[in-house]
């Protein structure tokens, strides 16, 4: 498979796309023609390398620069401690360290230290990749500390369909970081095809974030779906009209489906399945949460079944292993389980929750997100936070604090019970919230999913 560096040398277009950042622009072809690395790059050939970068312009740069070149890539994501860093090189069985901060930071850790940096030093023309790099990647780590998983290239870009003859150049755009599983199928598929790419940055205001996106012309942009709340309560959402708009990475609640038809009643609203584990799964497009039953129990690309309500995927898009051994990814028949829960209502599955975030009220389940789901549907509703709180008669209640609409109104007291009514008329009695508390925002995790604690 040819290295990155090749693909977008040999692209006729490349000259008229650029990636665009805080910092400003810069052309890919300007990334394909030149080595961030120097003449340095040569030591890593064949070596398992750890990629931490502070920018993602660095990042974007370096995954040029080593594809192809390097046997394996580890792709730090930003919020990774420092602490963790060690057990990620040991792990990685890791020759070197590539980075855009000061290398003295990474002194401790035994490894040679290599600096990014944007100088002109060009590669050769011809240049044979050597090795068929591995890309690992991070889990979230919201179970347990982050597991690194190995991905072939051609399993990660098995999902992107080449461009339509015709088709207008696209301008991608995502909230999500590219150093994580969604940013990284973003970024490939303005590499891989004919567009150019809007990078996110997590210091960035949100509302600055969507005027540089809306000035750049963006026409394809994904994100979370709390990442795309979190931009429909911005009055700045108006300074963007993508054709395009993808929501993956949590569960797709018809509010929030119905929100983003409403801001942009001419795009094209698909919400996709996909983990760093399992790969991409599947994307809906017909404006409704949840999949169609017949995804499971047809036949196509990706193999999917139910086991004790959870999504079981096999397809060559999947992860092949963990790095470090003794964990296995699938099952003995290559199913990988997602611990995504669904429930099959008609001829559709709704996603119910995490397994491990399951809150049991006096001996019954109850899912976070099913109860957010419902919650979110009322008109007051922006988003909102369902958790737990401890309760001696039934060992656990539900509490939800909830981000409000703009102009639903000051009487809190009455909000809250009509809240609580409309709740009562969508669910069980147990899955009813017993305490409502308004807030003005809900945290945000780094990967872009609403925080959840506990």
């Amino acid at each position: 498979m040819n290295p990155l560096r090749d693909i977008l040398r040999a692209a006729p277009d490349s000259s008229g796309r650029w990636l665009n950042d805080p910092a400003g622009t810069v052309p890919l072809a300007e990334i394909a023609a030149a080595t961030c690395l120097g003449t340095d790059a040569a030591v890593l050939a064949g070596r398992s390398v750890v990629l931490v970068t502070g920018r993602q312009r660095a990042a974007v740069m370096a995954l040029v620069a080593l594809d192809g070149l390097v046997r394996r890539l580890v792709l730090v994501p930003p919020d990774i401690a420092t602490d963790r860093l060690g057990t990620i090189l040991a792990d990685a069985t890791a020759d070197a360290i590539v980075t855009d901060r000061d290398p003295a930071a990474f002194a401790g850790f035994g490894v040679p230290v290599l600096e990014i940096t944007w100088e002109s030093h060009a590669v050769p023309e011809a240049r044979h990749s050597a090795h068929d790099t591995e890309w690992v990647l991070l889990t979230s780590g919201t179970t347990g500390p982050p597991k690194l998983v190995v991905h072939s290239r051609e399993g990660l870009t098995g999902a992107i369909a080449p461009p339509r003859p015709g088709d207008a150049p696209p301008v991608w755009g995502t909230f999500y970081d590219i150093r994580r599983y969604g940013g990284l199928q973003i970024l490939f598929r303005a590499l891989l095809g004919t567009g150019s790419l809007v990078l996110a940055d997590a210091a960035e205001p949100v509302a600055d974030h969507l005027a540089r996106l809306g000035a750049q012309g963006v026409t394809h942009l994904s994100g979370t779906p709390s990442q795309w709340r979190r931009a429909l309560m911005s009055p700045a959402i108006g300074r963007i009209a993508p054709r395009y708009v993808r929501l993956s990475g949590e569960i797709a609640d018809q509010a929030v489906l119905d929100a983003l038809r409403r801001a942009f009643p001419d795009a094209a609203i698909g919400h996709a399945y996909a983990s760093t584990e399992a790969g991409v799964g599947f994307e809906v497009t017909d404006g409704r949460e949840g999949f169609p039953a017949a995804l499971v129990h047809g036949s196509g690309p990706v193999a999917m079944k139910v086991v004790d309500g959870s999504l079981r995927l096999r397809s060559t898009r999947t992860a092949t292993r963990y790095v470090k051994g003794g964990m296995a990814l699938a099952d003995a028949d290559g199913f990988v389980d997602s611990g995504d829960m669904v429930e099959q209502r008609g001829d559709r599955f709704f996603f119910a929750g995490r397994r491990g975030g399951i809150v049991n009220v006096g001996g019954l389940k109850v899912h976070p997100e099913e109860v957010e789901a419902a919650i979110n549907r009322h008109d007051a509703v922006r988003m909102s936070l369902v958790r737990a709180r401890p309760s001696p008669i039934t060992g656990a209640i539900v509490v939800a604090d909830v981000v409000l609409a703009d102009g639903a109104g000051t009487d809190e007291a009455a909000l809250k019970r009509d809240i609580v009514a409309f709740c009562r008329g969508a669910l069980p009695p147990h899955k009813v919230p017993a305490q409502i508390r308004f807030v003005p925002a809900l945290a945000m995790a780094p990967t872009g999913k609403i925080a959840r604690h506990g």
